[in-house]
């Protein structure tokens, strides 16, 4: 800490008398002298804590040399909670009288009292500097946070024969994983899943460019490996020092289930089979850290029926409370023990949140992507058996308005079923009142927080799962809604919502586990 003078007097300068003796003529100038921490003037000061003659003061001290330099002849320490901040440094008097006793007892008196007031003003300007800081940050933060948001994809691709989702959840206000799905000629698709080393604002605009650069360069070569090539060379100087991007990108057939990808070094894709799970691996060092690197490109095929799962390393490289790591066997021998499809990723977040605890700091970014070929090609309402069958999956963050988009998603599938008039009214009121519920209640409006919608259909019945974030508080029961009761001030309009979406279906269920709320709509496929 560097302590300087915090009082000087410009020459001719004059002071009224005072009745204690303070002297009425002033003293020569001095300017203000740094005294560092370090310096022993500094603790000699502290341990005086009064005025002390410059000329009796035996030191070998930086600061003592130029403050004798100045003519300065007597020193007043200003120390407030034990702490030097300051002092009074005071030249000869221009009477040429040595300071009296009174003279040295109004001085400690001042400082006594000036000391406290400096302080504080110090500690508010602090505080002011430190606000204006932090609203610095937040307002970056916000910004980039803007930013990640909009290059993130708002919908799921919806393609013929095959169920995507997706899932992210960042470690700060704004991470470094991101997801993108490229809309490429004929019957192709490509799949990026990437993760930038660091966090927060930094990571954010490395993953804007990636993102960027891989959809300019995907736009002029169906080659993967060309394509990781080309973004690599491009984020070399433009990537901060001792950052980079692991990232797979893949093509991938809808007709066929063809998959062509190549590797940065990010986590390998896992294809949960019939038989067991299956690595797809691919040789190529991660981007932005070498020039002129090349990519292995390897080929795969999705069979009917199947899920591909891509991840970032969020989740592998978690930790429980006994610092084990969930690690790749851990993951992989949970894929393998499920059946895919829509769930797959809510079943990685429960085995998750129990392996660290559920009351963790998250470590790092989680992201998550699904892709499952139908076991038919539409999956049609003629190929249901008895059991309910997975036919879509959307994704909404919670915002205003996004109770609409799911409504409309929802009904077009339902159209497709054969819902129409009355029926199909009712079954669109009942899914934007829940979902309404589900952006409201159960994730505060959080835009970071996905509401998650399956759809379920057999011969019989359409099935509607609704699903929030705000698990682990129960859901109310529906209620009867009394007008009376309510101006009256003895009934709250809590559960009328609950009461409506049940008047609009045939059936309504909910649940809660520690995480989730769900709402489960059922509604016959006849009766028109």
């Amino acid at each position: 800490m560097a302590v300087k003078n915090l009082r000087r007097l410009r020459r001719g300068e004059r002071r009224q008398q005072t009745d204690s003796g303070f002297p009425s003529t002033p003293t020569d100038v001095v300017e203000a002298v740094p005294i560092d921490d370090n310096d022993p003037l500094f603790t000699f000061l502290l341990a005086t804590g009064g005025p002390i003659e410059v000329e009796r003061i035996n030191l070998e001290s930086p600061a003592l040399s130029e403050i004798r330099a100045q003519g300065v002849q007597l020193i007043v320490p200003l120390i407030a909670q034990g702490d030097l901040i300051g002092t009074l440094n005071l030249g000869r008097r221009l009477s040429d009288q040595p300071y009296s006793t009174d003279d040295r007892k109004l001085l400690a008196g001042l400082a006594g009292q000036v000391a406290p007031a400096i302080r504080v003003a110090q500690l508010v300007r602090q505080q002011e500097a430190e606000a204006k800081e932090r609203e610095r940050i937040d307002q970056e933060l916000r910004v980039a946070s803007l930013i990640q948001q909009t290059l993130l994809p708002k919908e799921l691709p919806r393609l013929t024969g095959w169920d995507i989702e997706a899932y992210y959840q960042s470690a700060r206000a704004v991470g470094g994983d991101f997801y993108d799905f490229i809309p490429l000629s004929g019957d192709r698709i490509g799949l990026v899943i990437g993760d930038v080393t660091d966090k927060g604002v930094p990571a954010a605009l490395v993953m804007a460019t990636t993102r960027t650069t891989l959809r300019g360069v995907a736009a002029h070569t169906d080659d993967p490996g060309e394509v990781l090539f080309r973004a690599n060379n491009s984020l070399i100087p433009e990537i901060p020092p001792a950052m980079f991007v692991t990232c797979l990108y893949g093509v991938l057939n809808t007709e066929t289930g063809e998959l062509v990808y190549a590797n940065a070094g990010h986590n390998l894709p896992y294809v949960r089979t019939a038989s067991g799970v299956t690595e797809l691996r691919a040789r190529g060092m991660p981007l932005g850290l070498l020039p002129d690197m090349n990519y292995e490109v390897l080929t795969a095929r999705v069979e009917l029926g199947e899920t591909m799962l891509l991840t970032s390393d969020g989740i592998v490289e978690a930790h429980s409370t006994d610092g084990e790591m969930f690690g790749f066997p851990r993951l992989q021998k949970l894929v393998a023990g499920h059946e895919g499809g829509p769930d797959l990723i809510s079943a990685i977040l429960d085995e998750l949140h129990r392996f660290q605890g559920f009351d963790s700091e998250q470590e790092d970014d989680v992201t998550m992507v699904t892709v499952r070929r139908l076991s038919s090609a539409l999956e049609s309402a003629t190929a249901f058996g008895d059991e309910p069958s997975s036919i879509a999956r959307f994704t909404f963050p919670s915002a205003s308005g996004n109770e609409r988009k799911a409504m409309d998603a929802v009904a077009d599938v339902a159209q497709g079923l054969g819902f129409a008039g009355e029926r199909l009214e009712r079954l669109k009121t009942a899914v934007s009142e829940a979902t309404m519920n589900a952006i409201e209640h159960g994730n505060k409006g959080d835009p970071a927080l996905l509401v998650e919608i399956d759809l379920l259909a057999n011969a019989q019945k359409l099935l509607v799962r609704i699903r929030d974030q705000g698990g682990g508080k129960p859901i109310g029961a529906p209620v009867v809604p009394d007008i009376e009761a309510k101006l009256a001030g003895e009934q709250s309009p809590r559960g009328w919502g609950l009461f409506l979406i049940e008047q609009m279906v045939d059936a309504m269920r909910t649940s809660v586990d520690g995480h989730h709320h769900v709402i489960e709509l059922e509604m016959s496929r006849g009766g028109n």
